[in-house]
């Protein structure tokens, strides 16, 4: 399987107004619940609005699409990370998964990745 290094330097956010989000930018993520607004973008672009901010991420993106049958695929690369001390933010979406890996981890997370059988490109 192809895992995909982003190059950009990721923020998750917390955001109660998407006004000043510009969908438009190469990468935005939001989620929303009963409780909160969730932002995933750039670091560059996080809105002035952004109630809380955590700034530092690099980000995996899984090449391949998805199909729903498939199980277990974040499973393995979740537990692949936490076996080594590494925290994640994954990002599911409609075609593939994401994972975010905080920066100071990134290269020891993509070595562990290439070591496990995963074609990074």
């Amino acid at each position: 399987m192809k895992i995909k290094k982003l190059e950009y330097d990721f923020s998750v956010c917390k955001v109660d107004d998407v006004s000043a989000v510009n969908l438009r930018d190469n990468f935005v993520f939001l989620g929303k619940t009963d409780d909160e607004i969730s932002l995933v973008c750039q670091t560059s672009r996080v809105p002035l609005s952004a109630i809380e901010r955590n700034d530092g991420w690099k980000a995996f993106k899984i090449e391949d699409i998805l199909d729903f049958s498939l199980v277990g695929i974040l499973s393995k690369i979740a537990t692949l990370f936490a076996d080594n001390h590494i925290s994640i933010f994954a990002i599911s979406t409609f075609n593939t998964d994401y994972i975010l890996i905080k920066a100071a981890e990134y290269e020891k997370a993509s070595a562990l990745l290439a070591q496990a059988g995963y074609q990074i490109v």
